[in-house]
């Protein structure tokens, strides 16, 4: 203004001349001699996934359960619904309220079929169920088939869950198939005269039937394992059964204990005994000629020496028994 000339001043004149770079990789407040701290957590490892293995199991499952992608075979087994949500209860009660021993795990197949045959006891059936937890358990995986009386898969749910955990119903062609496909099979041959006898008749076995398990085992040509529980008898003991109320319930019977019905649902609650399951040597059926089912007396034969491997086995076991609640 006024005719004046601006003066320019230079930006990177005397005095002002532009700060060095620090030099690659290296930290400004290195260089004014300020102390490096590092920021927190900056040499730590990467956190942790938070989700654990169950975590990520049970979201799995819930996944396959709603897309559907799940497989159920011909008898309606869900082997992943077995795993994740019907064996873990059951093995609370085998490990912790049972304390279930097990002896002769090695009679049974890593591969192949078999038909194990127990004895059966305790007014309401567990001892199927803690089977069942010992050969899955001890076999790495193994799930045992049983084969049940009509009235399990007439009851409202609990026949939708018997067949989704692998059990189905006891007639010759579902055992023989089952065999046949190199499945282990159970059969309880005494039925609701076994598991509904008297207190007074424990570990006494009652008839065998005619023989049909052993039928089925000789045209599979399979193994025959005889399996003996104890324990089983003493966690409802069975003192009357009132007839009347069977009757209109449609129950082979209704039991009398000492606590139920007196105490009602907690008189349902099974005593804490203590188990032993013991899995007895096999007999094998794959030397006989195809047409030994056929023979009557071979049957009879083979079936009285499984029911008597199951007592003999019960009585041994019962002399080595401290304590009904110890062992």
């Amino acid at each position: 203004m006024g005719g004046a000339e601006a003066q320019v001043i230079p930006l990177h004149g005397p005095g002002r001349e532009k700060p060095e770079a620090p030099a690659a990789g290296r930290d400004l407040r290195e260089q004014e001699g300020a102390p490096v701290v590092a920021f927190p957590g900056a040499d730590q490892p990467p956190a942790a996934d938070p989700l654990s293995d169950a975590a990520r199991s049970a979201l799995g499952f819930i996944r396959d359960r709603l897309t559907g992608d799940y497989t159920v075979d011909e008898f309606g087994f869900d082997a992943e619904l077995t795993e994740a949500v019907f064996l873990p209860p059951l093995r609370a009660l085998y490990k912790k309220w049972f304390r279930v021993d097990t002896h002769g795990v090695e009679n049974l197949p890593a591969a192949g079929g078999a038909l194990l045959v127990s004895n059966h006891s305790g007014t309401i059936p567990l001892d199927s169920l803690m089977t069942a937890v010992a050969v899955h358990d001890e076999t790495g995986g193994r799930h045992l088939r049983g084969l049940g009386a009509d009235l399990v898969f007439q009851v409202p749910l609990v026949g939708s869950f018997a067949r989704k955990s692998g059990q189905t119903l006891a007639c010759h062609a579902d055992a023989e198939r089952l065999l046949r496909k190199g499945e282990l099979v159970g059969v309880w041959p005494e039925g609701f005269k076994g598991v509904g006898k008297p207190f007074a008749s424990r570990y006494k076995l009652q008839r065998f039937g005619r023989g049909g398990f052993v039928s089925a085992a000789l045209r599979a040509g399979v193994p025959i394992i005889p399996v003996s529980v104890i324990g089983a008898e003493e966690i409802y003991p069975k003192l009357g059964d009132i007839k009347v109320l069977a009757r209109m319930l449609g129950l082979p019977y209704f039991p009398v204990t000492p606590f139920f019905p007196h105490f009602g649902l907690l008189g349902a609650l099974p005593l804490p005994t203590k188990w032993s399951i013991e899995f007895g040597e096999p007999i094998p059926t794959d030397a006989y000629d195809p047409d030994a089912v056929d023979d009557p007396m071979l049957v009879f034969q083979l079936t009285d020496q499984v029911r008597e491997s199951i007592q003999q086995t019960l009585y041994r076991r019962l002399s080595q028994r401290k304590s009904v609640f110890r062992g």
